[in-house]
C-alpha cells in the first residue's frame, strides 16, 4: 500500500545528490551518483554535464561537457535525469523529459550520446514523446531496447528503423516489458525486460489483464464533459492478471514462451533474472496466497522450467520485486554461478542464506537473533557480504559484514559513536564508500569513507535544507502495555515544559506492515501538515510502534498481524495509550490521532473501536472497507476473502462507524487510484445511516498524495491545522 509519512516526504527532498566544489549536498531532481566498474571513482552530474571525480584525490574530469548534449536544431542542452554508460564506456544513454507513470516518473526520452564521434541521437525519434520506458544498451552497446506503448522496441545506436520484438500485440490490457498496477504498486515491478549477459535474447513479462475489471475514476476537472480513467485493479477477492516469461532472439526475432509450472491466475511472477549465464533464467513464483516462494530454473532453449528452491510460510512471504532505490537490483551469484544469496525468515528472522545452484545444499551466513534489511555488497574475492541490520535497537540501522562461509563473527562496520539510520552507497569493489546518516536530533550529514576500516576520506557538506525544519528534541521510549507488549516510542514536548500541567497528545499513526513510524532519523517528530509549532503550541506530538510493522524484531513480531489488520494493531495502539494516559502530564480529554493511507485507517478504527481514549481524528485516503482495496497487498496479509470473510469485515473501519464519538475529520482525493474514493462515499453512507457527525474535504483530482494543483498542500495543511487547534486545542492546563 503506498503511504505518506512525515519521514518519507522529508526523505524525498534529500535522496539525490550531486557534487558541488567538491562535496556532496542534497539537490532535488538530480541524478544518483554512478560509480566506475573498479570503484575508484564515480560519475554525477555537474553544471548540466557528466564529470568523473576520483576517490580520494576529489580530482574532476570532464566527460560529457553542457554542449554535447544539444540536439540538433535546439539552443538548449538535454537536461539529464539519469544516465548509464555502456560496458565498454564510450557511450552514454541519457534519460531526460521525464513523466510520471502511477508513482514514479518511469517514462520519458531517451538520447544516446557516442563519446568518440560526439554524436548524440534520439531514441525511438518520431515515437510520442516522453513514451519511452526503461531504455537498456546492449551489453556490447551497440543496440538499444525499450518499451513504448506496451511493446518492447529495439534499434541500433548508429541509426536505422526501430524493430518491434513483440509484433505490436501490446495494448492497454496486454502489456510487454512492464506490468499492471498492482504488480508496480505491491510488488515494486515496473521495468519488465532483461538483455542476456551475451546480447543474443531479451526475455521479458508479459501481463494478461484482459480478466481483470477495470476501475472507473471519473475526472471532472480536466475537460467541460467529465470523462473516464479505467485502471486495471483487481479487488481482494479476485484473481490476478496471468503472465507469462517470454525469450526473443534478438537477430531472428523468434520467441519462446517458458513452460512456467502452476496456473497463473493463481500465482505472481515476481522475479526474474538470467541465472548468471546467456542459457538459463531464474524466476521466483509465489502462490496466490503469498505464503510459498518457488524458486525456479529455466533453460531458454526448451522453456522447461524446473523447482530449485521451495519455502513456505504459515503466515505469508515478503517479497518487493527488483525495483529497488531507483535501480535494477541483481541476483547475488558466487562461485562462477554454482551458489546465490537468498534472503528469507524461515528460521524466525530474516537472514543470508547461500543456497547451491540446484537448491541441494544451503548455509546459514548471518547467525543470530537479529534481522538483516538488505545486502549491500558482496565482495566475494575478500570473502564478506556487507548488509544492513540493528541488533540491539529496531529503531536505527548500521553497516555490517560477516564472512560469506558462515564462519566468524558479526562486525559492525559503522563507528559506535554514531547512532541513528544510516545508509551506504558502496562502490562494486567495497573500497569506497559514500556514508549519509543522521538520527532524530541530528541534520542528516554525508561523508566519504574507506571500507572495511571506515576512515573517513572527506567531509561533506551538512545539508543546507535541514535547517528550514523547527529544531526540536525528540525523546524515545518504550511502553509495555497490560498484554506484555513492549512498544518503541517517540515524543516532542512542548517547548516550554511545565511537567506541572496536562497537555494535549497528538499521535501520529500508520500501523501496517508496510512501514514504520519510530525511526531515529532526522525529521521523525515533525509533523509536515502544522502549518505553525506544535511544540511551541503546547501539544505532545508522539508515535507508538505497534505489533505487525517491519519494525527488525524478528518474524513473530512482523507476522502476528496476519489476518488480524485492524484489531491487532489497532489494539496495540490503544493500550499503548492507555499506559500514556496514566502519565501525570498527560491531558486525557485532549488525546487526537491521524494518519495517511494505511494510517488512515487506523485512525478510523481508532476513532471507532476507543471513542474513550481519542477524541479528535484526522484520516487521510483511508481504506474504509478492505474489500475494497487491491488483492495483493490485502491478501498478502489477510488472507482470502472467500476463506476468511469475517476477519476482513472485523478489520474494516466501516464495520464500527456507528461509534463515532469524538471529531472526525476525514480527507480523501477524487482521483486516487491507489486507494479509491469509493472508500470514501460508503463509509461516509455508513456515518450518514447512524446520524454521526462529521466534517469532510475531497480534493477534486487529485491522487493519493494529495499534491496535484496549485495550492492544493498549502490548503491541506491549513484545513488541517485548523480542525486540529479548533478541537484539540494546545497549551498546558
Amino acid at each position: 500500500m503506498a503511504l505518506v509519512r512525515p519521514v518519507v516526504l522529508f526523505r524525498l527532498i534529500l535522496v539525490f545528490f550531486i557534487v558541488i566544489g567538491g562535496s556532496l549536498k542534497a539537490q532535488p531532481g538530480s541524478t544518483l551518483l554512478k560509480w566506475s566498474k573498479d570503484g575508484s571513482a564515480y560519475y554525477q552530474v555537474k553544471a548540466g554535464g557528466i564529470v568523473r571525480v576520483d576517490i580520494p584525490s576529489d580530482k574532476e574530469t570532464v566527460i560529457v561537457a553542457r554542449e554535447l548534449l544539444r540536439p540538433a536544431g535546439s539552443t538548449e542542452p538535454l537536461s539529464i535525469r539519469s544516465f548509464t554508460f555502456s560496458n565498454d564506456g564510450t557511450k552514454v544513454l541519457i534519460y531526460t523529459n521525464a513523466r510520471r507513470v502511477w508513482r514514479y516518473d518511469t517514462r520519458g526520452d531517451y538520447w544516446v550520446l557516442d563519446l568518440s564521434s560526439r554524436q548524440l541521437s534520439q531514441v525511438g525519434k518520431g515515437r510520442a514523446a516522453s513514451s519511452l520506458q526503461f531504455a537498456k544498451l546492449s551489453p556490447d552497446g551497440s543496440a538499444v531496447a525499450y518499451v513504448s506503448e506496451h511493446n518492447i522496441y529495439i534499434e541500433s545506436v548508429t541509426g536505422g528503423a526501430a524493430r518491434c520484438l513483440t509484433s505490436t500485440n501490446g495494448t492497454r490490457k496486454l502489456i510487454n516489458g512492464t506490468f499492471d498496477w498492482v504488480y508496480e504498486e505491491e510488488l515494486e515491478c515496473r521495468d519488465g525486460f532483461r538483455w542476456s549477459p551475451d546480447g543474443q535474447h531479451i526475455a521479458y513479462w508479459q501481463i494478461d489483464a484482459n480478466q481483470v475489471k477495470d476501475y472507473l475514476m471519473l475526472n471532472t476537472t480536466d475537460s467541460t464533459y467529465p470523462f473516464v480513467v479505467p485502471v486495471e485493479y483487481p479487488v481482494a477477492g479476485e484473481s490476478p492478471s496471468p503472465y507469462k516469461i517470454g525469450v526473443i532472439d534478438v537477430t531472428t526475432g523468434a520467441n519462446r514462451w517458458m513452460e512456467v509450472p502452476g496456473d497463473p491466475r493463481e500465482t505472481y511472477l515476481a522475479r526474474m533474472e538470467w541465472a548468471d549465464n546467456s542459457s538459463e533464467l531464474i524466476l521466483q513464483q509465489l502462490n496466490r496466497k503469498q505464503n510459498e516462494s518457488r524458486l525456479l530454473l529455466s533453460d531458454i532453449a526448451t522453456g522447461k522450467t524446473g523447482l530449485v528452491y521451495d519455502e513456505t510460510d504459515s503466515a505469508y512471504i515478503e517479497c518487493k520485486g527488483f525495483w529497488q532505490d531507483g535501480v535494477i537490483a541483481g541476483w547475488d551469484w558466487l562461485k562462477g554461478g554454482a551458489a546465490f544469496l537468498w534472503v528469507t525468515e524461515k528460521d524466525g528472522w530474516r537472514h543470508i542464506y547461500l543456497v547451491s545452484r540446484d537448491g541441494k545444499k544451503e548455509t546459514l551466513i548471518t547467525k543470530g537473533n537479529y534481522d538483516i534489511t538488505r545486502i549491500k555488497l558482496v565482495d566475494e574475492k575478500s570473502g564478506y557480504v556487507y548488509f544492513m541490520a540493528s541488533p540491539e535497537n529496531a529503531t536505527q540501522l548500521y553497516l555490517y559484514r560477516v564472512k560469506l562461509d558462515g564462519k566468524g563473527k558479526l562486525e559492525k562496520m559503522t563507528p559506535a559513536d554514531e547512532t541513528g539510520m544510516h545508509e551506504y552507497d558502496i562502490c562494486p569493489a567495497g573500497r569506497y564508500a559514500l556514508h549519509t546518516y543522521s538520527n532524530a536530533n541530528m541534520p542528516e550529514k554525508q561523508e566519504w569513507v574507506a571500507l572495511p576500516d571506515h576512515k573517513k576520506l572527506a567531509e561533506a557538506a551538512g545539508d543546507e535544507q535541514s535547517g528550514d525544519l523547527p529544531q526540536k528534541k525528540v525523546e524515545f521510549f518504550r511502553i509495555r502495555t497490560r498484554d506484555g507488549v513492549v512498544m518503541d516510542g517517540w515524543m516532542v514536548k512542548p517547548v516550554p515544559f511545565d511537567s506541572t500541567k496536562k497537555y494535549p497528545v497528538v499521535f501520529y499513526v500508520y500501523g501496517e506492515p508496510a512501514a514504520q513510524t519510530v525511526t531515529d532519523e532526522y525529521g521523525t517528530g515533525n509533523n509536515f501538515l502544522y502549518t505553525g509549532d506544535m511544540a511551541r503550541d503546547g501539544y505532545i506530538y508522539m508515535s507508538v510502534e505497534n505489533r505487525g510493522t517491519p519494525a527488525l524484531k524478528g518474524r513473530t513480531w512482523r507476522k502476528s498481524i496476519y489476518r488480524q489488520i485492524g484489531r491487532l494493531n489497532i489494539h496495540d495502539q490503544a493500550m499503548a495509550a492507555k499506559e500514556i494516559l496514566k502519565w501525570p502530564f498527560v491531558d486525557s480529554s485532549r488525546i487526537a490521532v491521524w494518519g495517511w493511507s494505511g494510517g488512515g485507517s487506523s485512525t478510523l478504527n481508532l476513532m471507532f473501536q476507543y471513542p474513550d481514549i481519542y477524541k479528535t481524528g484526522i484520516a487521510i485516503a483511508a481504506v474504509g472497507n478492505q474489500l475494497s482495496y487491491d488483492n495483493l497487498y490485502q491478501e498478502r496479509y489477510m488472507g482470502l476473502p472467500q476463506e476468511n470473510q469475517d476477519d476482513f469485515v472485523a478489520g474494516s473501519p466501516i464495520t464500527y462507524a456507528k461509534d463515532l464519538r469524538g471529531n472526525l475529520l476525514y480527507i480523501h482525493g477524487t482521483g486516487d487510484d491507489n486507494v479509491h474514493y469509493q472508500n470514501a462515499e460508503r463509509l461516509l453512507n455508513a456515518l450518514i445511516k447512524y446520524n454521526k457527525l462529521f466534517q469532510f474535504m475531497s480534493y477534486p483530482n487529485r491522487s493519493h498524495g494529495i499534491f496535484e494543483g496549485d495550492g492544493t498542500r498549502l490548503h491541506l495543511a491549513t484545513l488541517y491545522t485548523n480542525y486540529l487547534r479548533q478541537h484539540c486545542p494546545g497549551g498546558g492546563r
